[in-house]
């Protein structure tokens, strides 16, 4: 048995306070059902534990009226198992009872009910504490809801703010993780294996010696722009965008196994996505210009740096260092690896484009690093 037994319309009957009342014996039902009818609600019933619960996962109601002896599942039996799903665990149950005993009382309770009724039930009292219910519940629907849409808020205020320096990919998981583990970039510092990319516009200078302000403005964005999307369309994170250079890093702030490909196809992506760019820019202005790229990877420490009025999640250390360098000795064109970085990616570099420059000792260093130079023209990352 599985009706209806509220009047009306049924589609009138969806935005109503809803009861399942559920109880082996038919006059039972009838009676209460007259009584919360009375009072405008919906009724719908089951005569056991069983289609209880099915009737309750199908389409939750506001409130179960629940007789504790029935055969089958008991109504402790059912009030244990809805409590302890997430799912239904927020609809009140009403023990309708005609054990009086505390020890009974107390099964009731560590079954999760949230009321009692005796029988013979009593209408100002079934509507008394069916009412008093009923508060609690739209107070705790309005809460939730409430806390959704602060969370919704959130949650897509953390979307925009990141979306600005990461792909959307990573913006999105960055907003998972602050609603399950905390915001990632508000840990402390530590340190990891990181895959660090410099890239960098060769012929800047000229560029803004030759233009007026305005122009250098809105061409520096345009190469920010294609560079920015290249980083993004591999799931790089920028960390820093000076002059008319550009720091990404891979591998940060979550693990990518293959971050030392992400990176090279990075640059790759870079120049191509630059090159028609560089020609507009040459037939407008007369310029020569083009992405110098220096990579290198190793462990670098990741966190929150700077004071109480200003601070960056930002890494450091020696593959930042170094890439940096040899972003500043690359030409145009050009992509300049260290040495440990090359080995990853050396299957995916046609031999014919690599050079070998030999050991490099870079400004700062006490040892010199081999260095690689590929160039960066005529390829399309995969």
């Amino acid at each position: 048995m599985n009706e209806q037994v509220a009047a009306g319309n049924p589609a009138d009957a969806q935005a109503e306070y809803r009861v399942l009342v559920v109880d082996d014996d038919p006059d039972m039902v009838a009676f209460l059902a007259l009584m919360l009818q009375g009072e405008g609600m919906a009724v719908e019933t089951a005569v056991d534990g069983e289609s209880a619960l099915r009737q309750v996962m199908t389409a939750p109601p506001d409130l179960v009226l629940l007789d504790v002896m029935m055969p089958g599942a008991s109504g402790f039996d059912v009030c244990r198992q809805l409590k302890g799903d997430e799912t239904t665990a927020m609809i009140p149950i009403v023990l309708v009872t005609s054990l009086e005993d505390g020890e009974n009382r107390v099964r009731g309770i560590e079954a999760g009910a949230d009321d009692f009724i005796s029988k013979p039930v009593k209408r100002e009292e079934l509507i008394a504490r069916v009412k008093t219910l009923r508060r609690l519940h739209d107070t705790r629907k309005e809460l939730e809801n409430r806390r959704l849409a602060a969370e919704v808020q959130r949650k897509e205020a953390i979307r925009k703010a990141f979306s600005r320096y990461i792909s959307p990919r990573l913006a999105d998981r960055i907003t998972e993780a602050a609603g399950e583990h905390g915001d990632p970039f508000q840990g402390r510092a530590q340190r990891t294996s990181v895959v660090a990319l410099f890239a960098d516009l060769r012929g800047f200078t000229r560029l803004t010696e030759q233009n007026e302000v305005g122009a250098v403005v809105a061409m520096l964005n345009e190469y920010f722009a294609v560079i920015t999307e290249a980083a993004y369309q591999h799931d790089g994170t920028i960390f820093n965008m000076a002059g008319d250079s550009l720091l990404v890093g891979f591998n940060v702030p979550f693990p990518q196994p293959d971050a030392a490909e992400r990176a090279w196809r990075t640059a790759l992506d870079m120049a191509a996505r630059f090159e028609p760019v560089a020609a507009a820019w040459q037939e407008r202005h007369g310029l020569v210009v083009g992405v110098g790229i220096g990579m290198c990877a190793g462990e670098a420490i990741i966190g929150n740096v700077g004071s109480m009025h200003y601070a960056s999640y930002t890494i450091i250390g020696n593959p930042v260092n170094t890439a940096a360098r040899l972003m500043q000795m690359a030409a145009a064109g050009e992509v300049l690896v260290c040495g440990p970085l090359f080995e990853r990616i050396r299957h995916l570099v046609p031999a014919a484009q690599v050079a070998m420059r030999g050991d490099v000792t870079l400004r700062g260093k006490s040892e010199s690093i081999p260095v690689f130079a590929v160039s960066a023209g005529a390829q399309v990352p995969a």
